[in-house]
């Protein structure tokens, strides 16, 4: 599509145009030929708007201003509600001292809720090397895992032929190992 610009109002328009459709005059000359609002008039021709409608489109070509007054509105309805309960506060609440809480209610009798709870022991099962220095916590009623009780019995099966293997000397200070 080929594009000219009107003699008269210099907008951008398409070439095979025979009147400019933002002025109504002759692209090439520049001549009024036309009234333009005359003939939108005639074209599209306009309905009559009902008050709401016409509000409605004020809003919609405004809506910067229609916002400013909006919140304008609410800051002045803010502004009286705290201005309302303000002098309400001043007008209803006494000025008398206020009355103690163990006057209205005995408190002393209450159990004390933030009272420390104790630590559990804790059981350590240290087997010489601090990188296996675990901490258990034994509950009433535990079970130890079938897992570890296997462990268990083959380290003790293991351990014990060597430590009858070797004489017993009574210059030794090695104390006996301890099964768990």
């Amino acid at each position: 599509m080929n594009k000219v610009s009107c003699a008269a109002c210099r907008h951008e328009i398409d070439s095979a145009a025979k009147i400019c459709p933002y002025c109504g005059s002759d692209p090439v000359s520049g001549q009024k030929v036309v009234d333009s609002s005359a003939l939108l008039q005639e074209m599209f021709k306009p309905r009559e708007l009902t008050t709401t409608e016409s509000v409605l489109e004020f809003a919609r070509h405004r809506q910067g201003v229609v916002i400013a007054v909006s919140a304008i509105v609410l800051f002045l309805l803010l502004a009286a509600l705290h201005q309302f309960v303000t002098i309400r506060n001043q007008r209803e609440v006494s000025a008398a001292p206020p009355v103690p809480l163990t006057e209205v209610t005995d408190v002393s009798a209450q159990e004390q809720e933030t009272k420390a709870q104790p630590m559990p022991d804790l059981n350590f099962q240290y087997e010489g090397r601090p990188q296996q220095m675990r901490t258990f916590i034994a509950e009433p009623g535990a079970v130890t895992p079938p897992e570890v009780v296997a462990q268990q019995q083959v380290a003790t099966q293991t351990a014990a032929p060597t430590q009858t293997a070797a004489p017993a000397s009574p210059t030794s200070t090695q104390p006996p190992a301890q099964s768990q």
